[in-house]
């Protein structure tokens, strides 16, 4: 049996000539990493300090024992089988062991064994290095299985959760998130959401320290006549270390941003059918004062011509029959003393204060008002809305009866007798600095002599219509700062082209 003291060198092992054999020895000796040579067959030759501590055993104890001692033999035999056909190809084999310490304590070893070769390139030694990783490994069994808890949490959350880099991109997300895609038909939920919330949410809130989104009630609009869909959103900076290598002496932090989304939908759809219900009884009844208004205007208007006549006659006749023109004139002062008793009557139109109105609200709304109407007359319709739009400044009962207005009009053309192509299309769009509204019908449409005749007040080319739904929806547009135009549709038909600017109604 040979001794540390007596151990020849293999001349794969001799050091450099400027280097002292002893130096090298020393240098073996100390290493923090166990160290152990063996003989072609694993017995072992020499061990270090380090040897000793890792595996309790002494040089004396392990010097002339074979390296089995240290097995547990619970390391799977095809790990083994492994080992040696990499060493009997004369390649270096790393892995890990279960090994046993002299107490009999286990240890995980993460070990590298080098064969040594002569000079004629036969094995002459192994040389063995390993060190115990049972705490690390410990330590990354905890990361794994507090991680795997967490996605499993994270999965399980009813919550849609996103974790989005610098540059916007979803690094991480849940399955509620993943359901977003197939609900709202977008190419990332969490980014149409955070621009509906805040149109410059990628300045304000990707690679801050400390950004927030509050959280806040949000509107998603669908196509094809899906009901919409409300989230209650927020946001919140998270900032983490680099993991890179170059890294490490640097402590820039790595910011992300963690997006949540809850669907309130189910809540929100019994509180929409109380506001429809409440908004559906305002509308009726300022339909029925603005009927009101338009009856007794159309009443004035017409009476106001036999009166001027009848001006114009007395004028005439003071100077050949006074006493006619008298009574003329008195008849006349008594005509004109009803007409302002008629102008006393009419209901007055009261001025709305201003509000934060979704277009797509409220074009969803004057749709779900006139649902009886469009059913009754076998009218399909299409709904495209822009899935997110800005908020507008404006009067939301008068722009709800300027769509309804236009919708209406929209009705009795494709409601007339024979017509069978019975289609109508909403869409909605942001256009520069404008929202625009396009309402489609697949109606006989306006000669283009009438698309400006038809906004004059009692204008009407239909029996029992006074001919003022068309000039009040150009006022509330003009009032808005907008703008309302009646063009031939695409596909022929009749195209309402409402466009109002995003800066609101005017003061």
């Amino acid at each position: 049996m040979q001794t540390k003291a007596n151990l020849p060198l293999s001349p794969s092992l001799c050091p450099s000539p400027d280097l002292p054999p002893e130096i090298f020895r020393q240098a073996v000796a100390q290493a923090d990493m166990a160290i152990s040579i063996t003989d072609p067959a694993a017995t072992i030759l020499y061990v270090n300090e380090a040897f000793t501590r890792v595996t309790g055993y002494s040089p004396a104890e392990a010097i002339g024992q074979n390296e089995s001692i240290l097995s547990n033999q619970t390391t799977p035999r095809t790990v083994y089988a492994d080992m040696w056909r990499a060493l009997a190809r004369g390649q270096s084999w790393s892995g890990r062991l279960l090994n046993r310490r002299k107490d009999g304590g286990q240890y995980l070893a993460e070990l590298n064994i080098t064969p040594v070769l002569d000079a004629a390139g036969r094995i002459v030694h192994y040389l063995g290095m390993h060190r115990d990783i049972s705490e690390l490994h410990s330590l990354a069994s905890q990361v794994r299985n507090q991680k795997a808890l967490i996605e499993s949490v994270v999965d399980a959350a009813p919550v849609a959760l996103a974790l989005l880099d610098e540059s916007g991109r979803v690094v991480l997300d849940n399955q509620e998130y993943k359901k977003l895609f197939a609900d709202l038909g977008v190419a990332e939920p969490a980014h149409l959401l955070l621009a509906t919330a805040l149109p410059d949410w990628r300045q304000q809130l990707l690679g801050q320290a400390a950004a927030t989104l509050a959280p806040r009630e949000l509107r998603i609009d669908r196509p094809g006549g899906a009901a919409p869909r409300w989230f209650s959103c927020s946001a919140q900076a998270i900032a983490t270390l680099d993991e890179r290598a170059d890294g490490f002496y640097e402590t820039e932090p790595q910011h992300y941003l963690l997006f949540l989304a809850s669907d309130v939908s189910a809540l929100r759809q019994g509180q929409e059918k109380a506001r429809l219900a409440a908004l559906r009884s305002l509308m009726a009844e300022e339909e029925h004062a603005a009927a009101l208004r338009e009856s007794l205007s159309a009443a004035l208007y017409r009476l106001e011509g036999p009166l001027n006549v009848m001006h114009s006659a007395v004028a005439m006749l003071k100077s050949r029959e006074p006493a006619t023109s008298a009574a003329l004139e008195a008849a006349l002062a008594e005509g004109r003393a009803h007409l302002e008793g008629l102008r006393r009557l009419m209901p007055h139109a009261g001025q709305e204060a201003p509000a934060l109105v979704n277009i797509n609200e409220a074009l969803r709304d004057v749709l779900d008002v006139c649902t009886t109407r469009l059913l009754a007359n076998g009218i399909t319709v299409t709904w495209q809305p822009c899935p997110s739009l800005p908020g507008l400044m404006g009067r939301p009962i008068q722009l709800r009866a300027l769509f309804k207005a236009l919708v209406d009009n929209a009705i009795d053309a494709l409601s007339e007798r024979g017509w069978r192509q019975r289609e109508l299309s909403l869409s909605s769009a942001v256009v520069g600095d404008q929202i625009r509204v396009c309402i489609d019908d697949k109606g006989p449409g306006i000669p283009p002599e009438l698309q400006l005749k038809v906004f004059e007040p009692f204008f009407t080319t239909r029996r029992q219509h006074l001919g003022t739904g068309l000039p009040r929806a150009q006022q509330a547009a003009s009032e808005h700062g907008g703008f309302l135009e009646l063009l031939e549709a695409p596909g022929g038909g009749c195209r309402a082209l409402v466009e109002l600017p995003l800066r609101g109604v005017r003061a």
